[in-house]
């Protein structure tokens, strides 16, 4: 009986690695994968730059020719007072400048002289343009612009979701793989505890040691029940977080089944998967960051608004010429002689709104600047702290293994020694003790290796190009 329990003490120490054979693996490449994917949060950023696109495409309307007609006529009592049509084909351009060419047919009893025109038509074709206000930059131009930046704009913050939804996610399968390695460490623990139980179970029924130790190894078995049962519910309440993730195609939310289980071995596929693998500090750029690129387009943007809001303070003057004839088929009969033109000439004496208009430009243009200029500290001055605090993991990783290591060692030295009936089941329980909570330890420090990583992972606000 004595041999037998050695040879039990002496495997208590191992602890069981062994999945059940229809575990299904989710590895965690393959989880952001379907994050990206699939989950709305990811679609609605893809929709920031639909927006983007259908903006400017609006904004590009304002320099879409134009066909007006304008038809009145008018009939009482037998006289027709008037049968007008006026018909204009319009160009806009990009420098004010608008191209235009019209078609004029006025009949009736009562039309003014200076409404008649040939009976078939006088036609013109011309030019309008903007001398002052709106000859550097109009609100057609200013627009588009504006939609040209936008577009690009949203292209950067369609990164920044994508980027903050994986991030989101990988915490999330983080956390789902600390709770299952601790309820794999509570459960390979149980079972040490029980088959300690039973061999002082018979070595008491054999007379050979104190029934009284019994209870303390029963009470040791309750505990690790006790402690498994806990872990047990964190493990599926993280597997519930987790769900929170995945979807199918047809924006079906999907729970994460009992039978599917986390990669225990990730540390390999986190930097690969995040795609921060070989990006040591000294490679560290702030031009590129998507947040600031963002805040960038959207400073150019009032820098454009600006301007138009400076243009504004000119006076208004619209000059219009064109070209008349009653025989449009013939290009010579277009000549100076026949001509119609105009001036139009504005300028508000005190020009206060447009000054107010002036200084409110001035005013959002500086606090965007101010806040890509703190932006850019923050996230210089994050950076560098997320990777001093990975250099830091680095360390508290070798030494909690070698804790771990250490506590290992200690609880087979106090199994021996009690086989050899020097040492008690209360000293065995209690280095036993220390151990769980040095692993569990080990797995919290892993952990938090992992959503250091990922911080460096938002922080950068990468968008994975593989997954």
């Amino acid at each position: 009986m004595r041999n037998l329990i050695i040879c039990i003490f002496l495997h208590l120490g191992l602890l069981a690695q062994g999945q059940v054979q229809d575990s299904l693996v989710l590895k965690f490449n393959e989880y952001l994968g379907y994050v990206k994917k699939f989950h709305p949060i990811a679609k609605q950023a893809e929709l920031a730059i639909s927006t983007g696109q259908a903006n400017l495409m609006k904004s590009r309307g304002a320099f879409d020719p134009k066909i007006e007609v304008d038809y009145e006529r008018k009939e009482f009592k037998e006289f027709e007072y008037w049968d007008r049509l006026n018909a204009t084909f319009k160009i806009p351009t990009w420098y004010g400048i608008e191209l235009k060419g019209n078609l004029e047919q006025n009949e009736g009893d009562f039309i003014s002289r200076d409404e008649s025109v040939p009976e078939d038509g006088l036609y013109s074709a011309g030019i309008s343009m903007s001398l002052g206000r709106g000859s550097w930059i109009n609100e057609r131009m200013a627009t588009l612009r504006k939609a040209k930046l936008f577009r690009e704009q949203t292209k950067a913050d369609r990164d920044l979701l994508v980027n903050q939804i994986l991030f989101d996610a990988s915490l999330a399968y983080f956390d789902w793989v600390q709770a299952y390695k601790d309820s794999q460490v509570f459960s390979n623990f149980l079972q040490n505890a029980q088959v300690r139980f039973q061999g002082i179970r018979q070595s008491a029924l054999a007379g050979e040691i104190a029934a009284i130790d019994t209870v303390e190894a029963k009470i040791a078995v309750q505990n690790r029940a006790l402690e498994l049962e806990q872990a047990n519910v964190r493990y599926r309440n993280k597997s519930l977080e987790l769900s929170n993730f995945l979807w199918l195609n047809d924006n079906i939310p999907f729970e994460i089944q009992p039978n599917v289980v986390p990669d225990v071995d990730i540390a390999s596929d986190v930097d690969i998967t995040l795609e921060i693998l070989g990006k040591p500090l000294d490679s560290f750029t702030l031009e590129n960051h998507p947040k600031l690129k963002s805040l960038g387009f959207k400073i150019d943007g009032l820098q454009v608004d600006k301007r138009l809001k400076t243009n504004k303070l000119l006076p208004k003057i619209d000059v219009e010429y064109n070209f008349l004839t009653e025989s449009p088929e013939l290009i010579n009969s277009l000549n100076t002689d026949n001509y119609k033109g105009g001036v139009t000439f504005q300028l508000p004496l005190f020009l206060r709104k447009e000054r107010g208009d002036l200084r409110l430009a001035k005013i959002k243009l500086a606090d965007a600047q101010f806040e890509f200029d703190n932006a850019q500290i923050e996230i210089r001055n994050k950076v560098l702290a997320i990777y001093n605090e990975l250099d830091s993991f680095e360390n508290q990783n070798v030494l909690i293994d070698e804790i771990v290591a250490n506590y290992n060692t200690l609880l087979s030295a106090e199994e021996r020694k009690f086989s050899f009936g020097e040492s008690s089941l209360f000293l065995i329980n209690s280095r036993e003790s220390k151990l769980i909570d040095a692993v569990l330890k080990q797995n919290s420090v892993e952990n938090k290796f992992y959503k250091a990583k990922a911080k460096l992972f938002n922080s950068l606000a990468v968008n994975p190009e593989n997954l």
